[in-house]
């Protein structure tokens, strides 16, 4: 998988293990640096940026704030992903959450609210709040308030092979379902492998489900669904329809259903090396691609984005965009000088330094200027222009149930679930 600096969705699933037993021991009592004692605090912030590039980035811009506050010390605390976990688990079961911690957001972040283990930051945030692009609040807030303010933002979106789309006789990127059926065709009539898919791992396959259900019944509907638990709606059965449309063209590699995503042998690698034309992926493919195929730019100029095209007849619009980002919670317990130095981190100057690692795609309008990547540049423009956002459903809907899309979906795409039971499938789930 990709490096905790780049936010992949190994970040994204590292949490999801963190349900309800993990957040609702939350009444305890905090640690003892909470407020500011005669003009000095420390704040504790863990973050997952463990390596390079942003490592350190955010050590130079704590050591700013530091210099620039007399008193104030910012203590670091930077952890791989799963070890993140792990401690953050422990923590919040403690009640003593750290001042500033990572999240990405939606039912997790939902529970640690319930739990009274985050503050409302909503006051305090406003002029932040305000020079944001439009769809990056929405997984850190609930009922209008705020709780975290975001870092990073992405989207899920197809990559391509040009090179191969061109041998397959594609000359442009497809605008609508149809239109993507017939190109997963011609690679097919060409003798090439069309889509890369790491099936093992399942969280990679919830993402065609969840955007033709976008596409189909619109961004409010997996709203709907994730407040009152009902998927038995005839959009989720259409879009279960539709996915097996593709599955039944067989354009997955040989074993897609043992294949793993960041594996030498695994789809991003499928992808670098040019062996497959396709994949349905976040803005941190590229990096991932070239590190796993072991070539330092990867597909280079060869490689092209498109968002996931328009569905016929559907209530939602292309420019929705599906995805997710990281950002940061303040702690229950948390001194002020907690959220004064994380609206720092979000100054304009300093998310074009985040930007310009390549590690972030920023949240700060204006701030994309700084990106030098033409594929970053594609995605942020995107982002820009969305006309609505959905997180990913695992992340999105409590953590039972994102497993459920994942499992039930995958079992679609193996052939052994028909897009009906699917949706009763996780509406058990989600009404249990």
């Amino acid at each position: 998988m990709a490096t905790p600096t780049h936010y992949s969705r190994r970040s994204i699933l590292g949490l999801a293990g963190l349900g309800a037993g993990a957040v609702l021991l939350g009444a305890c009592s905090g640690d003892d640096d909470g407020g500011d004692s005669g003009g000095s605090a420390t704040v504790e912030w863990w973050h997952i940026a463990n390596t390079e590039p942003m490592l350190p980035v955010w050590d130079a811009m704590a050591k700013a704030y530091q210099s620039a506050h007399s008193g104030v010390t910012i203590k670091i605390t930077p952890l791989e992903n799963e070890a993140y976990k792990a401690r953050l688990t422990t923590v919040t079961q403690a009640g003593t959450p750290p001042d500033i911690f990572h999240t990405w957001g939606g039912g997790v972040l939902k529970q640690q609210v319930d739990a009274g283990l985050v503050k409302d930051i909503t006051a305090d945030t406003a002029d932040v709040r305000g020079t944001m692009i439009d769809v990056a609040m929405g997984p850190y807030e609930f009922d209008g308030k705020a709780y975290a303010l975001p870092v990073d933002q992405g989207m899920i979106g197809f990559w391509y092979n040009k090179a191969l789309f061109a041998q397959a006789g594609v000359t442009a990127p497809p605008a609508t379902w149809g239109e993507f059926l017939d190109v997963i065709r011609k690679l097919k009539a060409a003798n090439l492998t069309p889509i890369a898919l790491a099936g093992k791992d399942k969280w990679p396959g919830h993402y065609y489900w969840a955007y033709l259900s976008m596409r189909i019944g619109g961004v409010d509907l997996l709203k709907q669904a994730g407040e009152d638990g009902n998927f038995n709606k005839p959009e989720f059965v259409t879009a279960g329809q539709r996915l097996k449309e593709l599955v039944d063209l067989a354009p997955f590699q040989k074993g897609f259903l043992a294949t793993e995503y960041g594996s030498p042998d695994g789809q991003a690698a499928m992808m670098g090396n040019g062996k497959a034309a396709i994949e349905l992926m976040g803005q941190w493919a590229p990096s991932v691609q070239a590190e796993a195929s072991g070539k330092p730019k990867g597909l280079g100029e060869n490689l092209g984005f498109f968002p996931f095209p328009a569905v016929d007849g559907g209530k939602g619009t292309a420019t929705d965009a599906f995805g997710g980002g990281g950002g940061f919670a303040i702690g229950k317990d948390a001194p002020d000088e907690a959220v004064d130095f994380l609206k720092n981190l979000l100054s304009i100057e300093n998310q074009r330094k985040a930007a310009a690692t390549g590690a972030i795609i920023p949240v700060v309008k204006g701030a994309e200027d700084a990106l030098t990547d033409p594929n970053a540049k594609i995605v942020a423009q995107t982002l820009a222009s969305a006309s609505g956002f959905q997180l990913y459903l695992d992340q999105a809907y409590p953590p039972e149930v994102g497993q459920e899309v994942n499992e039930t979906v995958a079992q679609l795409m193996a052939g052994k679930m028909s897009p009906e039971k699917v949706t009763q499938a996780i509406t058990d789930v989600a009404q249990r």
